[in-house]
This record gives structure tokens, C-alpha cells and sequence, in this order.
């Protein structure tokens, strides 16, 4: 199958799958294969009820819930990419704006295939400033890549992040604390870093996500972009 008709295809699949178990729909499905990753946005997807719970400052309840519906439907979602991609999935990620009502899912492909990293224009700058924003909050990265999956979607790859701190609360279970915390925390200093990420990138950053996998130390930051 095609490239983009397999987009096509995941893209519809996503959408009627968030309305079947969410109850709402998203306005737009955008799904973005380039080995080794597939990635997903999803815009215009928040239901009355999460709105009224967001509006009353309980947005932790609204990523609460939609943390334990992921856990039901990853394995489904996984499948369904497998089969239509011949391609095993090993790592799957996610992260929602609930403020902007949108979302994303990452799938990193199992296959070990040497994949082609094409260099964009001042890669090495995007990436410098990662490492800056990362000693600002913990520490620099011990390993980083970025690649530009097309030209409205910049993914970030950090390796090696942790610190013992972070560590010891991850061995005493506060995993789902933390990461909350860490996202909220990234959060504030990508806005912080924003303004330089454009102008190396001759895009406005409209949206952008975070996830982490704590027992492999690495995180994935994907970033919205709109060309200038």
C-alpha cells in the first residue's frame, strides 16, 4: 500500500475509534509515516464533559481517564498499525493538549532496517537548544537526534536524561507523579525556548507533545510546525 493512502487509512481508523470509546469524534486525524516512526495529531477532540471537568480546573481527572482508556485500546491501535504496515511495533507514545484540545500517538517501528536520517537546515542548532533546555531542568541528554518527519512535524529523540532524584521516586512508584510533573515542567521551558526553536526552524511552533519511557531513560518531543 501506498504511503499516503496507508495515512489515509490509519487516520480514519484513529478518528472512529476515539468516537466509539470517547464519545466524541476529533475535528482532524493527521497520521505521518517516516520510518522509524508513525506519528499521529489529532486536533479538535474534547468532549462536554471533559470541558465542564477542564473548566472547573480538573483537568488531572480528564488525563486520568483518558490515561485508563488508553491502556484498553493501545494493544487495539498497535495491531490494526501492524497489520497494515508490516511492521512490528515496539514502542508506543502519547500526550495530550487538553488546553488546545488536541492530542498525538507515536509508534516507533520494531524493524532495524538502517534508516536514513536526512540533516535539515540548522539541525545542529535545534538540537544545541534541546540541550540547553534539558540542563535547565535536569541534565544534558548523554544521547540526541532529531528528525524532521515532513515539513510541519519535528520529532525530538533524548536518551540518558534522569537524574538520581527522578531515579529514586521512579523505583518507589511515582512514576504517573512525575511524569506529570515533567510535563508540566518541559512544558514551560519549551514555551521559555520557543522563540529561538522558530528561528532556527523558519516555522512557527503551533502545537507539541512529550512523552517519556522512564525504565529505557529516554524521551520523545514532537513539535507542530507551520512554515514561514
Amino acid at each position: 500500500m501506498e504511503v499516503e493512502l496507508l495515512e489515509k487509512e490509519i487516520s480514519g481508523y484513529i478518528g472512529r475509534l476515539l468516537r466509539e470509546n470517547f464519545g466524541r469524534g476529533p475535528g482532524n486525524v493527521f497520521c505521518t509515516i517516516s520510518r522509524p516512526f508513525a506519528c499521529i495529531y489529532i486536533t479538535n477532540f474534547l468532549s462536554p464533559m471533559e470541558n465542564t471537568l477542564i473548566s472547573n480546573q480538573q483537568s488531572v481527572y480528564v488525563q486520568k481517564t483518558r490515561d485508563l482508556m488508553m491502556e484498553t485500546l493501545e494493544e487495539e491501535i498497535k495491531s490494526y498499525i501492524e497489520t497494515n504496515t508490516k511492521d512490528k511495533i515496539k514502542e508506543f507514545y502519547y500526550d495530550w493538549n487538553l488546553d488546545d484540545k488536541s492530542g498525538m500517538f507515536l509508534f516507533i517501528f520494531e524493524n532495524d532496517r538502517p534508516y536514513d536520517f536526512v540533516p535539515y537546515t540548522h539541525q545542529e542548532h535545534v538540537e544545541q537548544e534541546t540541550v540547553q533546555l534539558s540542563m535547565e531542568i535536569q541534565k544534558a541528554p548523554e544521547v540526541l537526534y532529531s528528525k524532521l518527519l515532513n515539513e510541519r512535524t519535528l520529532i525530538i529523540v533524548r536518551h540518558g536524561i534522569l537524574i538520581s532524584l527522578e531515579k529514586e521516586f521512579i523505583q518507589l512508584g511515582f512514576q504517573e507523579t512525575l511524569k506529570i510533573a515533567k510535563r508540566n515542567l518541559e512544558k514551560k521551558m519549551i514555551e521559555k525556548h520557543k522563540q529561538a526553536y522558530e528561528a532556527y526552524l523558519h516555522a512557527k511552533i503551533t502545537d507539541y507533545f512529550i512523552d517519556w519511557n522512564f525504565d529505557q531513560d529516554k524521551s520523545y518531543t514532537l513539535f507542530i510546525l507551520r512554515p514561514e
